[in-house]
């Protein structure tokens, strides 16, 4: 059976089962990897064999920035090992190197990249909505409350990878706005009851996010994207941008996200609002309902400039030389 429709154009090794290759034979996929041009491996995923090292482009792809560099930073063996087996090393911490930015960088050669959104499969089906959401839907995100394990220090500070540090710090904001706001979430009873005693709606994430068609429509249901990101992402001045943002951007849906840096790099202000305080987002709310319409277009122009994929793997693939 041909997974999403693309017959023989995907394969998947399974390293739990031997190495045995679905989608197509591993003859085939030996023969793909000795043609092959260049690889992209995303954050790292993938352990090197001896196929890949063949191969004479191979590029990096990190969607999670920071900690990796404060691990090479360290002199962590594992993490150089990882970084070294590739050519070309590309981030979504867009900031990195810059002088305000406190990731240390030094070994590698980082290049700044974004997220690649096909913005034909966010267009909305139903002309008769003009392209909008309801007067009143929500602003909605979705995401975990809690992440563990993945904590790091580095220049006497310990930068915090769970999400629900940042949330916190705006957890009274339901009962600053009029503005519904929903959080998808996946979190335990206990932090659900606390949150919706603040004035948030909630839904369960996991449900959710099973199926890319529900994830779709939530988005394109929704008023815009209220969301905060990491400490991990934010203290340090990464740059780094959310590739779900990116979606709601391309659904042509006002985004209000946590400046982690990426103001210096993408517009924002109409369709797109970089935030600090409680204060930043109660503005960016009211803008948005001034001219709702207005920044949904603008938030589509948005993604259409800085994030289809056209643009940005086009960008990617010559700046490795494919």
């Amino acid at each position: 059976m041909a997974w999403c429709g693309l017959g023989d154009r995907w394969a998947y090794r399974a390293e739990p089962l031997g190495g045995r290759a679905f989608g197509i034979s591993e003859l085939d996929l030996a023969r793909l990897y000795r043609r092959a041009d260049a690889v992209i491996n995303l954050h790292g995923a993938t352990a090197f064999r001896d196929e890949h090292l063949r191969v004479p482009i191979r590029i990096y792809l990190e969607t999670d920035p920071v900690r990796p560099q404060i691990e090479v930073a360290r002199g962590e063996a594992r993490a150089i090992e990882l970084l070294a087996g590739h050519t070309h090393h590309f981030t979504f911490a867009e900031n990195l190197g810059a002088a305000d930015c406190r990731v240390p960088v030094g070994r590698f050669e980082y290049r700044p990249t974004r997220q690649p959104v096909v913005l034909d499969w966010w267009a909305q089906e139903d002309s008769s909505s003009n392209g909008q959401a309801p007067a009143r839907a929500a602003f909605t995100t979705i995401s975990s409350w809690r992440q563990s394990g993945r904590d790091i220090e580095w220049d006497g500070e310990t930068y915090v990878w769970s999400k629900h540090a940042e949330f916190l710090k705006f957890i009274e904001l339901p009962r600053r706005t009029a503005q519904p706001l929903e959080l998808a979430l996946a979190a335990d009873n206990e932090t659900i009851q606390l949150i919706r005693g603040h004035g948030w709606r909630t839904i369960d994430a996991v449900t959710l996010s099973k199926d890319i068609v529900p994830y779709r429509q939530y988005i394109l249901g929704s008023r815009g994207e209220f969301t905060v990101a990491k400490d991990q992402y934010v203290r340090p001045r990464s740059g780094w941008f959310s590739d779900r943002s990116a979606c709601y951007l391309a659904a042509g849906r006002p985004v209000i996200t946590q400046d982690t840096g990426f103001a210096k790099i993408l517009p924002t202000g109409r369709g797109l609002f970089a935030f600090e305080t409680i204060e930043d987002v109660l503005c960016a709310l009211e803008a948005i309902d001034r001219d709702y319409a207005g920044h949904c277009r603008a938030a589509l122009e948005v993604a259409r400039e800085h994030f289809a994929a056209e643009k940005v793997l086009t960008s990617l693939l010559n700046q490795a030389g494919c």
